[in-house]
C-alpha cells in the first residue's frame, strides 16, 4: 500500500551534537543522544550537511509530533477561539492552559515542558550546521547558501515560537551544554531577524518554485522567510510599541510586496478546499482505499497548494518506536466519543478545544469559512445519530455544540481512521497526517494591507471576495466591501486564520488590555448534558502579560538560574 509522499521529512536521519551527547543530569537543555555519527566524523561533505539539514527539520517538526500542548493547540485555547474542553474524567490542566489559573490544577507545573525540550533539540541540530558550515567541502557555493539559509531560517522560527510563547528564554547560537540564563526579547528577535533577512537574500528564489510542489513541499523557501519576518515585525511592533532593532516597517512592507509580486502564490478559489475534511464528504472505505484514491475523490487542493507558503509536514507512519513524524495534536480536536457513530468524514478525538459560540457569532451571512472551519454538529446532522447524547455529549466536558474542523482526524463510513485505512504502522493516535499550515499567502496579503500598502483595499477586497465565493464560482450577494483600516484587517484576521494559532498573538500585539477584553468572560456549556459555566478572569490574563509558564522541572535543573514568568 502506497505512503504518503514526503520528500524531505525522512524520519529517523538525526545528527549528534555537544549539546546532546551529555547526560541530562549535567544541564536543563540536555537531551538523551540517539545518534550514529558524532561532530568529528560529520560534517565533511555536500551529503552530510544534507543530512544535517533533514535532521533540522525532522527537530522542528517533533515540536508537533511529541505529543505535548504545541503552540497551535494552546494559543486556540488561551484565545478567544475555544475552550478547554476535554473529558469528564480528564486531568483538568487545560484549564490551567485555558483560564491562566494555576489553581486549577496545582500539581501541572510542567505543562510546556515538552515543547520547551524539542523546541531546543531543533536549535541545536540548527546549531550544528551553521556552526559547522565551514568543515564542509562544498563544490557549489549556491547550495551552501540554501542549506544555511533554510537551517537559519528554521531556527528563527524556533525562536520566534519560543519568544512568544514564554518571551524570557535562553538564546543559544551555537552548540552548547552550558547552564544559559534567560537573553532579553530585544536580543533574541534580533537573531529571529537576522536569520530571517538571511535566509531571505541566499535561498535562491527559484530553488523551490510551486510548480514543482510536489516535490519541493515543505521546505522554507526565501518567500517562507520574508512572510516569517514581516509576522515578527507586527508582533514585535504590536507588542512592544517600538520599532525592533533588526527590522523597520518599510523592509516588512517590501517583504510581503515581494511574494506578492513573485506571482508563485494565489488564493485557492474555495476556502473549504483548503482543508481536507472541510472538503471531503462521507469517505467511502472501498472507494478511498489509499491516499493517493482518497486525494483523487476529493476537493481538497492538497498539501502542496499554490496557497500554502510555510507548512509543517506530517505523515502517518508515526509509532511509539520513535518514528516521530505525525501531527500528535490533531486527535485531541476530534469530536469526542464518536468511535462506533458514523460521523464520516469527521473520525473519532478527544474533544479538546470546543469552540466558543461567540466565535461562530462573528461570521457575517454568507461567509463560507464558517462552515469550512467549524463542525456545527446540529446543523450538520451529528446530534441526531443514534447514541450520540450518551456516547459523546455525555461524556464532553465544556460542550458548545461546535469543534474545530480545519484540523480535525477523519473516518470513513465505517468509522475507520483514514491512517489506519493507509496501513499506519501506529494508529489514530499518532499516525494523523495533516500538515501544520504555518503561512498561508491570505496572510501576506493581509499583512501588506496593515502595514500600509498602496494596495490595500485591493488585498482586502480579495481575501473577503473569496470568503464570500459560493460553490458555484459566483459571489454572494451578502459580502460588502468594507474599508482597509486597522480595526476591520484584525476582524477579518479573526474570521480567515481562526484555530491556525495566529488569532492569540494578534490579540497580544494589540496590547495585553485588548486581549485580555477579548478573551475574558462566561460562557455557557454543557458538562455531560449538565448546563454549567466557564469563566476567564481578565485578571489572570493581565497578571501573566499572557504569557506561558516556564517548565518548573526546567528552573530546577537550571539551579534556578532560569527565573519564571510573572504570575505563575
Amino acid at each position: 500500500m502506497k505512503m504518503k509522499k514526503l520528500n524531505i521529512m525522512i524520519p529517523g536521519i538525526l545528527m549528534a551534537s555537544s549539546a546532546l551527547m551529555t547526560s541530562c543530569a549535567d544541564s536543563f537543555l540536555d537531551v538523551e543522544s540517539k545518534t550514529e555519527s558524532n561532530t568529528e566524523t560529520f560534517y565533511k561533505t555536500e551529503s552530510d550537511a544534507w543530512r544535517a539539514l533533514i535532521g533540522c527539520y525532522a527537530g522542528w517538526r517533533e515540536t508537533t509530533s511529541n505529543g505535548s500542548i504545541p503552540l497551535v493547540m494552546s494559543s486556540i485555547m488561551q484565545s478567544d477561539e475555544c475552550l478547554a474542553g476535554a473529558g469528564q474524567n480528564d486531568a483538568p490542566n487545560y484549564d490551567v492552559v485555558d483560564q491562566f489559573d494555576q489553581s486549577k490544577a496545582p500539581s501541572y507545573t510542567n505543562l510546556w515542558e515538552y515543547d520547551w525540550k524539542a523546541y531546543y533539540v531543533a536549535i541545536d541540530r540548527c546549531n550544528e550546521l551553521i556552526t559547522r558550515q565551514d568543515n564542509i567541502a562544498w563544490k557549489d557555493s549556491t547550495l551552501k547558501q540554501r542549506y544555511i539559509g533554510e537551517a537559519r531560517a528554521l531556527r528563527a522560527l524556533c525562536y520566534f515560537d519560543l519568544v512568544r510563547m514564554f518571551e524570557n528564554v535562553p538564546l543559544l547560537t551555537e552548540p552548547s551544554a552550558e547552564n544559559t540564563p534567560q537573553a532579553t526579547p530585544d536580543e533574541v528577535y534580533e537573531l529571529i531577524f537576522s536569520d530571517l533577512k538571511y535566509a531571505a537574500e541566499n535561498i535562491p528564489a527559484d530553488a523551490y518554485p510551486k510548480a514543482n510542489a510536489a516535490s519541493n513541499d515543505g521546505h522554507i523557501t526565501a518567500y517562507g522567510a520574508k512572510g516569517i519576518l514581516a509576522r515578527a515585525y507586527l508582533y514585535y511592533n504590536g507588542r512592544f510599541g517600538k520599532e525592533p532593532a533588526g527590522c523597520t516597517k518599510a523592509e516588512a512592507l517590501k517583504a510581503c510586496e515581494d511574494i506578492i509580486a513573485s506571482n508563485e502564490f494565489a488564493l485557492i478559489p474555495q476556502f473549504r478546499n483548503l482543508w481536507p475534511a472541510s472538503a471531503s464528504n462521507a469517505l467511502d472505505a472501498a472507494a478511498n482505499g489509499t491516499y493517493e484514491e482518497w486525494l483523487a475523490n476529493t476537493t481538497y487542493a492538497g498539501p502542496g497548494n499554490s496557497e500554502f507558503i510555510v507548512s509543517m509536514k506530517c505523515n502517518y507512519t508515526q509509532d511509539y518506536n520513535g518514528n516521530n513524524d505525525g501531527n500528535r495534536w490533531l486527535i485531541n480536536l476530534g469530536i469526542r466519543g464518536v468511535q462506533a457513530i458514523d460521523c464520516s468524514p469527521y473520525g473519532y478525538g478527544w474533544g479538546i478545544c470546543t469552540v466558543n459560540p461567540n466565535l461562530v457569532a462573528a461570521y457575517g451571512k454568507g461567509d463560507q469559512r464558517l462552515a469550512a472551519s467549524i463542525i456545527d454538529i446540529n446543523k450538520e446532522g451529528i446530534s441526531r445519530k443514534e447514541n450520540f447524547k450518551e456516547k459523546c455529549i455525555g461524556d464532553q466536558r465544556e460542550y458548545t455544540g461546535y469543534y474545530v474542523k480545519k484540523y480535525t482526524p477523519m473516518a470513513t463510513t465505517d468509522c475507520t481512521p483514514l491512517p489506519v485505512l493507509w496501513g499506519a504502522p501506529g494508529n489514530a493516535m499518532t499516525g494523523q497526517w495533516q500538515d501544520v499550515i504555518i503561512l498561508r499567502y491570505a496572510d501576506v496579503l493581509l499583512m501588506a494591507a496593515e502595514l500600509g500598502s498602496s494596495s490595500a483595499q485591493k488585498y482586502m477586497d480579495m481575501v473577503r471576495q473569496r470568503a464570500y465565493t459560493d460553490k458555484d464560482g459566483k459571489l454572494s450577494s451578502d459580502y460588502k466591501q468594507v474599508a482597509a483600516n486597522k480595526q476591520n484587517i484584525m476582524k477579518e484576521r479573526r474570521l480567515e486564520f481562526a484555530f491556525e494559532g495566529i488569532r492569540y498573538y494578534d490579540l497580544l500585539r494589540q496590547g495585553i488590555d485588548v486581549a485580555a477584553d477579548a478573551i475574558s468572560g462566561t460562557t455557557t456549556v454543557t458538562n455531560g448534558g449538565v448546563e454549567a459555566t466557564v469563566t476567564v478572569k481578565a485578571a489572570n490574563i493581565k497578571a501573566k502579560n499572557g504569557l506561558c509558564q516556564i517548565p518548573h522541572n526546567q528552573i530546577t535543573l537550571s539551579n534556578n538560574v532560569l527565573k519564571q514568568n510573572p504570575g505563575w
